[in-house]
């Protein structure tokens, strides 16, 4: 029973770590560094679409850093489920200096405002690298922050 405790226990901090070297890579905005935590043809959700691949990923992730290039990521809690999923909750903040696209697809252009949004990633992990990285937050939230106008069209 040791054994499988232990083992568990070396699967979480395994978990936890790539979790934090994520983080660390994304906050000193080293988008190769954040890359290495991915398998090959990892799958990547958020609001603005879907990625699959390392090279998608890239886009995305090279997208919102270009659009809030002082980002800092704050985790304020994590737990592993089912041995390979990983859920994290967390804080962004940052100044919107850069286009960000909206799931529409429309671009708000840099605002000059700071920005301070919650969410939680559920990462899904295949071995030692993430498989499957869905990224949930407070759209609403954010745009609000953005000063974005989000109008209902009328009839």
């Amino acid at each position: 029973m040791g054994g499988d405790r232990d083992e568990g226990d070396s699967r979480m901090s395994n978990l936890t770590g790539l979790s934090d070297d994520l983080i660390n890579a994304m906050n000193r905005h080293d988008l190769d560094g954040a890359l290495r935590c991915y398998t090959e043809g990892a799958v990547y959700v958020s609001p603005v679409g879907v990625g699959e691949g390392r090279d998608e990923i890239a886009s995305f992730l090279g997208a919102f850093l270009t659009a809030f290039p002082d980002v800092r990521w704050t985790p304020w809690s994590r737990v592993v489920v089912c041995g390979n999923v990983l859920i994290t909750q967390w804080v962004i903040t940052g100044t919107h200096h850069g286009p960000f696209s909206m799931p529409n697809g429309e671009i708000i252009e840099a605002t000059g405002r700071c920005v301070n949004v919650r969410g939680c990633s559920l990462r899904t992990m295949d071995g030692d690298r993430i498989a499957v990285h869905c990224v949930f937050y407070d759209q609403l939230e954010l745009y609000a922050q953005l000063g974005a106008e989000l109008v209902l069209p009328r009839p």
